[in-house]
């Protein structure tokens, strides 16, 4: 079966990359990260209402679905984050070069991880 499937080369630089710029935007956009958790968390239970014949059922269960939808919701929201992060780490190995996706990388989680201390604070 394995045979079957076309090889799949991963290169650890990039997928190091990637998670890196990913991560330094998921703390640098604090306000994207609670908007998309929050449509998510809204569309996961407006989908799961759809499931449910019986009201009196669907308020008995509420309180465990809504918060196992935020947890799913939390989960998902990581996933633009990817995507943003596919696209930052490419610019750099396009502008950079390759050695460099990795450091600026780095450098960008401690930027913007900075940068959050110091707006949690003010708040």
């Amino acid at each position: 079966m394995l045979e079957m499937l076309p090889p799949i080369n991963i290169n650890a630089n990039t997928v190091a990359g990637v998670t890196l710029w990913a991560f330094a935007l998921y703390l640098s956009l604090s306000s994207l990260r609670e908007w998309i958790m929050m449509q998510l968390r809204r569309w996961f239970n407006f989908a799961e209402r759809s499931l449910y014949l019986s009201v009196k059922e669907f308020e008995r269960t509420r309180p465990a679905r809504e918060s196992q939808n935020a947890f799913y919701a939390s989960v998902f929201s990581i996933f633009p984050f990817l995507a943003l992060g596919i696209l930052c780490n490419y610019g750099v190995e396009a502008s950079l070069g390759r050695s460099w996706a990795i450091s600026m990388g780095i450098l960008a989680c401690m930027a913007f991880g900075v940068y959050e201390l110091g707006r949690q604070s003010n708040q």
